[in-house]
């Protein structure tokens, strides 16, 4: 392994020493051209984290092309689709492309996409982290680029960007728990990510404040995923107690619980409310239009940029942990008149 501070880029063979394998193996974990039990791949992602090899997969990098490197869960998600699109008109003010990257809120892919970033040699990297980014942050930090944080949050010494959670939640549970909703069901997201844990406290505490019950099906995991939401709602609603509400974690589950409901013949508001985390564009074309928390995604998206600028001019400023507030967007799906214009 290269001694630290050492200019040589690590290459496959350090990597297979560091982590007491083969080189080909190696190359299988990289390439993911045959599988390799799971600690021999936390191994080799270990050691990667360690020596920061950079993967060329991706070509020959391109040296001072002024660009931020993203990298994110579902892409295709609108709610990053529009930070993304903010992220890219900030940085094209400071004269920044961006090259993006898809991480599958997988800790390996999330390495792996780290890595073609840096084999790009980005200047900067905004990242939406895994439920556990440990080898991620250690791997960038150890090649000295920048890291930002968007959206998501973790307990670690970097510059973070995200949206209010826990109240914004709140809010939607106070506002159901008002108009007499007493079963309100939360339909929440991917399992260790800050904003799933952040929803699902502040549904709870609304609840309690409120005096209502939580039980076990109150809380359905939906994975920020449509096909597994629809499936659950139908589960749900065609239960012995289904909910007389719902509360969705994000855009996409909210596609999912509208196909369910659309399935069982069921007429929002009239037969169940429905509230939902994220504002989109389409989401007042609905009939009836969607109460929503929306997030402020330019704003993050500007705030993002300026941080990596900072850290760029500033690599020892003290790290910064921006949380912004959302909105709360009041129309019909929630079962009553919405604010005037």
């Amino acid at each position: 392994m290269p001694p630290k501070g050492h200019r040589r880029p690590a290459t496959m063979a350090d990597i297979a020493r560091a982590s007491g394998v083969s080189i080909t193996t190696v190359s299988h974990v990289i390439n993911r051209t045959r599988p390799v039990r799971a600690a021999t791949e936390e191994a080799v992602l270990a050691a990667i984290a360690e020596v920061g090899y950079l993967h060329s997969g991706l070509g020959s990098p391109n040296t001072g092309n002024r660009t931020f490197g993203v990298a994110m869960s579902a892409i295709s998600n609108q709610s990053f689709d529009e930070l993304i699109n903010g992220i890219e008109r900030a940085a094209s003010r400071f004269g920044y492309s961006l090259l993006l990257s898809d991480t599958h809120d997988d800790v390996s892919v999330e390495l792996r996409a780290l890595s073609g970033l840096m084999a790009r040699q980005v200047e900067a990297i905004l990242l939406a982290p895994s439920a556990d980014p440990t080898a991620a942050l250690r791997y960038t930090q150890g090649q000295g680029v920048p890291v930002v944080l968007l959206d998501r949050t973790v307990d670690a010494d970097v510059d973070q960007i995200s949206s209010e959670n826990v109240v914004s939640t709140g809010q939607l549970v106070d506002h159901l728990a008002g108009l007499g909703h007493q079963d309100i069901t939360l339909v929440s997201g991917f399992p260790g990510i800050s904003t799933t844990d952040e929803r699902t406290r502040g549904f709870r505490q609304a609840m309690a404040r409120n005096g209502l019950e939580v039980r076990p099906d109150n809380i359905l995991p939906g994975h920020g995923a449509a096909g597994r939401t629809e499936e659950l709602i139908v589960r749900a609603m065609t239960s012995a107690r289904p909910p007389s509400a719902l509360v969705v974690g994000n855009n996409r589950m909210t596609i999912g619980a509208m196909r369910a409901l659309r399935r069982l013949g069921l007429e929002v508001p009239r037969d169940v409310a429905l509230v939902a985390f994220d504002d989109f564009e389409w989401a007042d074309l609905f009939r009836p239009r969607l109460t929503v928390i929306a997030q402020p995604t330019g704003r993050m998206a500007e705030q993002a940029v300026e941080l990596a600028m900072s850290r760029l001019a500033t690599p020892g400023r003290e790290t910064r942990r921006v949380v912004m507030t959302p909105s709360f967007v009041h129309r019909e799906s929630c079962g009553c008149f919405p604010d005037p214009v």
